[in-house]
């Protein structure tokens, strides 16, 4: 009888130490596989109107994940451009603690605060890496006269007002640009704030104003289309891509030099676990190792440049410290800013 008891509780331990086992098995992520994964759709937060560069990146890189399955759940995008972007992020501010937001970010990130006092900096986030900068291109209509940016600006300062240039948004990155133009070449135009690159490029080709700032990827179908022309790149180098190189710099083309990048990058919500942190740095390097996105790259004149880490962290302290130069040249810093 004591063998038997003996036998039945050495079975009975057997038993119960394979289900712990396995218990504990299963409780562990399969190998190879990321310690934290969305478990539900991402919200993908574009702090923009349609149809610009931002909105288009954003896209793009939901379409990626999705066609080459490289996230378990869909990233679905939601335009917040309210307020320059302000809407979008205080609604990513907001968001503490929840990993399943994201924002991609313009220089807007350090502009908007600084132009409108809203309770935000671009530190308050959670940075995840930044994915590219976007160069900006001096354009005018197709059906102008001007073939050079040195005539362009020539006519510009002859009606000191008269030219209208179309940028996205007040105090944003177009209308700083245009304030740059302007102190180095002595002119002066009207700057009509618009919701999105899309619709500014979409004003330029309507002719209800004269030039705009735009993007690359912004006004490409239309210069394809012949409706638009590009004058001079915005920063001291040319654009080393096909179809791109042959655009003069602004430097080249005046002999003055206007200068000024802007960031493409992705940020979560503050105080989101680190797993979830390294789960969008990881997939979001994997993005741009496809060759779907060194086609985007090319096709949209965007200079490509992963970065992630301390080195953003320190590229974006440097970033918000030229801006904030910028702004006040410019005479856009809110007084709460200015204190």
């Amino acid at each position: 009888m004591a063998e038997g008891v003996q036998k039945v509780s050495r079975w009975l331990r057997w038993i119960f130490t394979a289900g712990l086992g396995i218990t504990v098995l299963s409780a562990l992520p399969a190998a190879g596989a990321p310690a934290w994964q969305p478990t539900k759709p991402v919200e993908f937060v574009v702090p923009a109107g349609t149809g610009g560069g931002a909105d288009l990146m954003a896209r793009f890189i939901s379409a990626v994940l999705q066609k080459n399955n490289m996230a378990s759940q869909n990233f679905l995008v939601v335009n917040k451009s309210g307020g320059a972007g302000a809407e979008a992020f205080l609604y990513v501010k907001f968001a503490r603690g929840n990993p399943h937001v994201i924002v991609i970010t313009l220089s807007s990130l350090f502009t908007t605060p600084m132009n409108t006092g809203i309770p935000f900096k671009y530190d308050q986030l959670t940075p995840l890496a930044m994915m590219a900068l976007d160069y900006f291109i001096l354009w005018v209509n197709a059906d102008t006269p001007y073939k050079t940016a040195q005539e362009y600006l020539d006519a510009v300062r002859q009606k000191p007002g008269e030219f209208r240039m179309g940028g996205t948004g007040s105090a944003q990155e177009d209308q700083i640009l245009t304030i740059q133009i302007e102190q180095a070449f002595g002119v002066k135009f009207t700057y009509l704030p618009l919701s999105g690159g899309g619709q500014v490029c979409a004003t330029l080709v309507g002719k209800q104003v004269d030039s705009t700032v735009n993007n690359p990827s912004e006004c490409v179908g239309h210069w394809k289309a012949g409706r638009v022309r590009p004058l001079a790149v915005l920063y001291n180098q040319r654009i080393d891509l096909p179809d791109w190189r042959e655009i003069p710099t602004m430097k080249e083309a005046t002999g003055k030099d206007v200068s000024y990048l802007m960031l493409r990058g992705l940020f979560a919500p503050p105080a989101i676990p680190k797993e979830a942190q390294d789960y969008y740095i990881d997939l979001l390097r994997r993005v741009t190792q496809s060759a779907d996105w060194q086609k985007y790259i090319d096709d949209n004149a965007l200079k490509g440049q992963f970065m992630t880490g301390p080195p953003f962290v320190k590229w974006l302290e440097e970033a918000n410290a030229l801006h904030r130069d910028l702004m006040t040249k410019g005479g856009l810093l809110s007084p709460i800013s200015k204190r």
